[in-house]
């Protein structure tokens, strides 16, 4: 088991190990590419990356598309006050991106694991409430009970093994997600699925019956059905995608993006059912 911190239970700081948490278990792996940066897996699924000491630094593809269409909508140097809420904690990537970025921003984090959550606060070097506030509760319960417009943003980024729990993709939950928004605000999921895209274009037909404008974020071959990988899908009701530096952002990381605009991403939703609550 890894190391443990004396006293308070909490771990002296990131130690490579295997730690019980309250779903199983969180292995923490040291990054030998990176000094100071380590993979945390939980139950044996990949989960999270950080750098201690660079929150800007983002390893994973579909977090730095979130993070590029998010300042195309509040660019970074106005330091927008933004409230963000984040469905899924793992390691708070984008919450400590987010707090490096925008200063002003005031973000909740909601992890259903108690005990990851304590650890993550112990290993990282997370900013503390109110910029960053670690809330244990299940996310769709959460997000019902939140005031309606308190949020600028609202990122869905929650796995239980390598799927999203079929109760965070339907349209009742979408309706609960889009009412906490403020106007201008935006729902950003990231959608994990096989070759056959048949989750994806489900959920982007989804989140389009709530939300005036959709927007779908991949890389090539994902959208071509030659992998399994992560689709990055955005609601707003005011446009997505029209900064054209965002294309170019995305088409100039390391693992290239297409971005699809509303048209092109009811295209690719191609007439998908819509998930419901009540049925499959």
């Amino acid at each position: 088991m890894g190391r443990r911190g004396a006293g308070a239970g909490e771990p002296a700081g990131p130690a490579e190990g295997v730690y019980p948490i309250s779903s199983g278990t969180a292995e923490l792996v040291r990054d030998q590419d990176f000094p100071g940066a380590w993979l945390l897996k939980i139950n044996g699924v990949q989960s999270s990356h950080v750098v201690v000491g660079e929150p800007l630094t983002l390893d994973f593809e579909y977090m730095r598309w979130m993070a590029a269409l998010v300042e195309s909508r509040w660019p970074v140097d106005r330091d927008e006050s933004l409230r963000v809420l984040h469905l899924g904690g793992g390691a708070c990537s984008l919450a400590r991106y987010f707090a490096a970025r925008y200063p002003q921003a005031r973000q909740v984090v909601i992890e259903i694991d108690a005990k990851l959550a304590e650890l993550v606060r112990g290993w990282f070097d997370i900013p503390r409430a109110p910029l960053v506030r670690i809330r244990v509760g299940e996310a769709r319960a959460v997000t019902e009970s939140l005031t309606e417009g308190s949020r600028n943003l609202v990122i869905r980024d929650v796995f239980a093994g390598s799927s999203t729990p079929q109760p965070l993709t339907t349209l009742e939950f979408t309706r609960a997600a889009r009412r906490v928004l403020a106007p201008g605000g935006i729902y950003l999921v990231n959608c994990g699925d096989s070759p056959r895209l048949e989750l994806a274009r489900r959920e982007v037909a989804t989140i389009g019956e709530v939300f005036g404008q959709v927007a779908v974020i991949a890389d090539p071959p994902m959208l071509k059905g030659r992998r399994f990988g992560n689709v990055v899908i955005a609601g707003s009701d005011q446009p997505l995608g029209e900064d054209p530096q965002l294309a170019r952002t995305l088409l100039g990381g390391a693992v290239p993006a297409r971005l699809l605009d509303p048209e092109a991403a009811a295209k690719f939703a191609g007439g998908a059912r819509i998930l419901q609550d009540s049925a499959g």
